[in-house]
C-alpha cells in the first residue's frame, strides 16, 4: 500500500459496512466481520437439517468462495486508526460463541443420521461445520481468552473445552505468548519440521507446558488459594471435567455413535487450530540475549494480508500485531508496513497455507527457501 493506513480521520465511527475516510480509504467495521463470519451459519444449520443444496453451499462458501474473493480483491484492508473504538466487537464474539455451540450440536445430530441425511450429505456437513469450528470458533475463542472481562474469558474457555481442547487456554496465554519462536514453545515449528511430525508432539507438549505454567502460578498465589484437588488441578479441573461432561452428555442424549462423531469433529477442529499455529510461526526464531530472548516483534510471526479470509477469521492472519498487543481487539489488529524487507508474509492466505501444510513435500518446497531468505535479510537489519 502506498498510502499511510493510519492517516484516516480518527473521529469517524464505523458505518454499516465500512468506515469511509477522508482519503477515500476504508477500514472494515464490525458489521463487515459479522457479515462474513455469520453468513454461513444459517446455511450450515439448514444443511444439518435438510442436506442437499444447503449442505453443499456451506462447504463451497467456506472451502472455495473465500479463497476466490481473496484472489479477486487481493488488496489488504487498511489498518484501523489508533484509538478507534469498536464497541460492537464483543457483541459479535458473543453471537459467534452462541453459534459455535449450535453448529457443534447440530453437526453431531446430523452426521450421526438423526436428521435423515444420506451418507454423502453427512460427509459434506461434517466438513463444512468442522471448518467453521476450526476457522471461526477458534479465532473467536482465542480472542475471548485474551479479554480482561471474566465473562468473555469464560465463554472463550468453554468454547475450547467443548472442542476437548481446554488446555489450549493455559498453554496459549502462559506459554506460547512468552516463548513464541523459541524451542521452549511447543507450538512453534522449527525449520524442516513437517506438520505431521509437529502434530505428534505439540498436543501432549502443549498439555504439559500449560500444566507446568498453571502450577507455577499456583505456587505464587497467596495462602487464600483454593485448597484440595480443585486447587491442585487449577483450571485443568474445568478442562478435564468439562470435556468428560460433554462426552457423557452426547452419549446420554444420542448414543455411542454420536460420541464418536463428536470426538471426530473435535479432532478435526483441533487439527485446524494446530495448522494455524504451525503456519504462523514456522521456522521463525528469536535470538538468544543473555539469559533470555530478544523481544517478540513483527519478525516472529507470518502475516497474511488477504482481506476476505481476514474478515472470516477475525483478523487472526494479522498475527504479529496480536503478539505485540495480545489484548488488542481484533478490528484494531494492524499489518503496518508488511512489505518491508525482512517481514514474514505468507505467499497465500492462512486457510490455503494450512491446506498446503498437509503435504510436507509441497510445504517445504514453498516455505523453507523463504525462511532461509528471511533469516539472511534479518541478519542484515
Amino acid at each position: 500500500m502506498t498510502d499511510d493506513p493510519n492517516a484516516p480521520d480518527r473521529d469517524r465511527q464505523p458505518s454499516f459496512i465500512a468506515e469511509v475516510t477522508h482519503l477515500g480509504r476504508w477500514v472494515p467495521s464490525v458489521d463487515l466481520f459479522a457479515l462474513f463470519t455469520l453468513m454461513p451459519v444459517p446455511v450450515l444449520v439448514l444443511g444439518c437439517l435438510f442436506g442437499g443444496v444447503f449442505a453443499w453451499a456451506g462447504l463451497i462458501w467456506i472451502a472455495g468462495l473465500i479463497h476466490v474473493l481473496d484472489r479477486l480483491i487481493r488488496r489488504a484492508a487498511p489498518d484501523a486508526p489508533e484509538g478507534s473504538e469498536f464497541p460492537a466487537a464483543d457483541s459479535l464474539s458473543i453471537a459467534l460463541g452462541v453459534a459455535h455451540f449450535a453448529v457443534l450440536a447440530l453437526a453431531v445430530i446430523a452426521v450421526v443420521g438423526l436428521t435423515g441425511l444420506g451418507i454423502v450429505e453427512r460427509i459434506v456437513v461434517f466438513l463444512g461445520c468442522g471448518m467453521f469450528l476450526g476457522q471461526v470458533s477458534n479465532p473467536n475463542a482465542h480472542e475471548l481468552i485474551h479479554r480482561a472481562d471474566k465473562r468473555l474469558f469464560t465463554l472463550g474457555k468453554w468454547i475450547y473445552i467443548s472442542l476437548l481442547y481446554g488446555q489450549h487456554v493455559s498453554a496459549h496465554r502462559l506459554v506460547h505468548h512468552r516463548y513464541v519462536a523459541t524451542r521452549d514453545d511447543p507450538n512453534t515449528a522449527v525449520l524442516g519440521e513437517s506438520f505431521w511430525a509437529y502434530l505428534r508432539q505439540v498436543w501432549p507438549g502443549e498439555f504439559r507446558a500449560g500444566w507446568r505454567a498453571e502450577q507455577a502460578l499456583r505456587a505464587r498465589r497467596s495462602a487464600t488459594q483454593v485448597q484440595g484437588w480443585r486447587g491442585w488441578l487449577g483450571p485443568y479441573a474445568h478442562y478435564l471435567a468439562g470435556g468428560l461432561a460433554g462426552i457423557m452428555l452426547v452419549w446420554i442424549a444420542f448414543g455411542l455413535m454420536a460420541v464418536a462423531v463428536y470426538v471426530l469433529l473435535c479432532l478435526y477442529a483441533q487439527i485446524q487450530i494446530l495448522l494455524a499455529d504451525y503456519v504462523q510461526h514456522y521456522g521463525l526464531e528469536r535470538r538468544r540475549v543473555a539469559d533470555s530472548y530478544e523481544p517478540v516483534s513483527v519478525l516472529h510471526s507470518w502475516d497474511a494480508p488477504d482481506p476476505v479470509s481476514a474478515l472470516w477469521m477475525l483478523n487472526a492472519p494479522r498475527h504479529s500485531d496480536h503478539h505485540a498487543h495480545p489484548a488488542r481487539p481484533y478490528p484494531l489488529l494492524a499489518l503496518g508496513d508488511y512489505r518491508a524487507p525482512g517481514r514474514p508474509v505468507l505467499p497465500y492466505s492462512l486457510p490455503v497455507m494450512a491446506t498446503l501444510a498437509l503435504s510436507p513435500r509441497i510445504w517445504h518446497r514453498l516455505m523453507d527457501r523463504r525462511v532461509k531468505q528471511l533469516r539472511a535479510r534479518q541478519a542484515e537489519l
